[in-house]
C-alpha cells in the first residue's frame, strides 16, 4: 500500500510540475510578443502605459505607405534652436556649410531629373536659371522664390525643387538667389525680387509670360513681392504657386497653437521665432509686404493655388490667405492633402499625394499661364 500511495502521490506533483513549466514558458513566450509589438507601435505603448507620445510621432494610416515610412523615421529635430536674430557670425555659418553640402548635390540632381542648369545675374541679382529636357513655351517662364525660413538655402541648393516644378510645367524656372536674413531685411530682399522682374520686362518678357512660384518662406515672399510689384504700378505675374507658404510670420492663427505639438519639422519658439526677427523687426511683422495675411487684395492679385498638407503649423497660414483673396474676389484656389507634411511634393515626389499635387499645378499654369484649352 505504501509504494501505491507514494506513486499516487509523485505523480499529480510531476504533472503539476510539467503544468507550470509550460505555462512558464508560454507566459515568456507571449510576454516576448508583447514587448516586441510594442517596439514596434509605439501608440500601444501609450494605450496600456498611460505615457504621453509626443503628437508630432503620429503617423495617420490615411497616407500613402511611403509616406508612412518617411514619418516613421523622421528624425528628432524639431526643437533645434536657431541662433539669435541679431549673431550675424553664427548665422553666416550655419548658412555657409548648409549651402555648401546642399549645393554639392546639384548636378546629380540635374542628371536624376534630366534637366540642364547655368548660375547667371539679372537685374545685378544672382539667379540659377533651370531648362527641362522639353518646353511647353520659349516665351513663358516661371520665377521661383526658395525656402529656408529666410534665413537658409541657396537657389542651386534648391535645385531639386526647382526640377520638379520645370519637369511639371515644362517651363523654364528662374530661382532667384536672394540675399538671406539676417544679412538682408524685408526691404531688400522684396527689392531684390522686383529687380529680377524688371530686368525680365527689359529682356522682352510681359508679366502676362511669367508664373511667380515659392514655397514656404519663398512663398511668403512671392506673395508680398506680388503686393509690392503691383503698388509700384508693374503689372503682376499671370498667375502665382504656392507651396506651404509663410504666409504670416507673427505666430498669429489657430494652428499655430492647435499644431504647435503636431508639427514635425519644428517649432516657432526654437526655429521659427528667431528667423522671423531675423528678416523683419517686430513691429514689422504684421505689414503686408512681410506676411501677405495682411494685405488689400481688393485692388487685384493673380490667380493663385495654394498647396499644403493637414500636418502644419502653417495651415492657417493658408487658410487665411485663401479667404483673404476669395472675400476681395480673386482667383484662388486652396489645395489640402491629408497626413502630408510642409512642402510635401519636394521630399517624395514620386508619391501619389505628390503627383496629384503636381497635376494641379500643371493644370493651374496651363490655364492661367499657357492658356492651353
Amino acid at each position: 500500500m505504501m509504494q501505491t500511495y507514494d506513486q499516487d502521490f509523485v505523480n499529480p506533483l510531476r504533472r503539476k510540475a510539467h503544468m507550470i513549466k509550460r505555462f512558464t514558458v508560454i507566459t515568456i513566450a507571449v510576454l516576448t510578443s508583447f514587448l516586441l509589438v510594442l517596439a514596434i507601435h509605439p501608440a500601444i505603448v501609450e494605450y496600456y502605459t498611460g505615457d504621453s507620445l509626443p503628437l508630432w510621432s503620429y503617423v495617420p494610416d490615411t497616407i500613402s505607405p511611403e509616406w508612412e515610412a518617411f514619418l516613421l523615421k523622421k528624425s528628432k529635430t524639431r526643437e533645434n534652436s536657431a541662433p539669435a536674430p541679431d549673431d550675424i557670425a553664427e548665422w553666416t555659418k550655419r548658412q555657409t556649410e548648409k549651402i555648401a553640402e546642399a549645393e554639392a548635390e546639384a548636378d546629380e540632381i540635374a542628371a536624376d531629373f534630366d534637366i540642364e542648369y547655368r548660375e547667371i545675374e539679372i537685374g545685378g541679382v544672382p539667379v540659377v536659371e533651370v531648362t527641362p529636357s522639353s518646353l511647353a513655351s520659349e516665351e513663358k517662364v516661371a520665377v521661383y522664390t526658395h525656402g529656408g525660413a529666410y534665413v537658409l538655402n541657396s537657389a542651386k541648393g534648391t535645385l531639386k525643387n526647382m526640377a520638379i516644378f520645370a519637369n511639371a510645367t515644362d517651363l523654364k524656372v528662374i530661382g532667384i538667389d536672394y540675399t538671406l536674413a539676417p544679412h538682408s531685411k524685408w526691404q531688400q530682399t522684396t527689392d531684390e525680387v522686383v529687380s529680377v522682374f524688371q530686368a525680365l520686362l527689359a529682356q522682352g518678357y510681359a508679366m502676362d509670360d511669367i508664373v511667380l512660384y515659392g514655397d514656404s518662406a519663398g512663398g511668403g515672399l512671392a506673395a508680398g513681392s506680388t503686393l509690392k510689384m503691383r503698388d509700384l504700378g508693374m503689372g503682376m505675374p499671370a498667375a502665382l504657386v504656392l507651396w506651404s507658404p509663410w504666409a504670416d510670420i507673427s505666430e498669429t492663427g489657430d494652428t499655430y497653437v492647435t499644431l504647435r505639438d503636431a508639427e514635425p519639422y519644428y517649432t516657432y519658439e526654437d526655429r521659427l521665432g528667431p528667423s522671423a526677427l531675423a528678416y523683419a523687426n517686430k513691429e514689422d511683422h504684421q505689414r503686408p509686404y512681410v506676411s501677405p495675411v495682411y494685405g488689400d487684395f481688393s485692388a487685384g492679385f493673380p490667380p493663385t493655388l495654394i498647396q499644403g498638407g493637414t500636418k502644419e503649423i502653417f495651415l492657417s497660414n493658408f487658410v487665411r490667405l485663401y479667404q483673404a483673396l476669395d472675400q476681395a474676389g480673386q482667383t484662388v484656389k486652396l489645395d489640402i492633402y491629408e497626413g502630408m507634411p510642409h512642402v510635401f511634393q519636394q521630399k517624395l515626389p514620386d508619391t501619389k499625394e505628390s503627383q496629384d499635387a503636381l497635376k494641379k499645378v500643371s493644370s493651374w499654369v496651363n490655364e492661367y499661364l499657357l492658356k492651353v484649352e
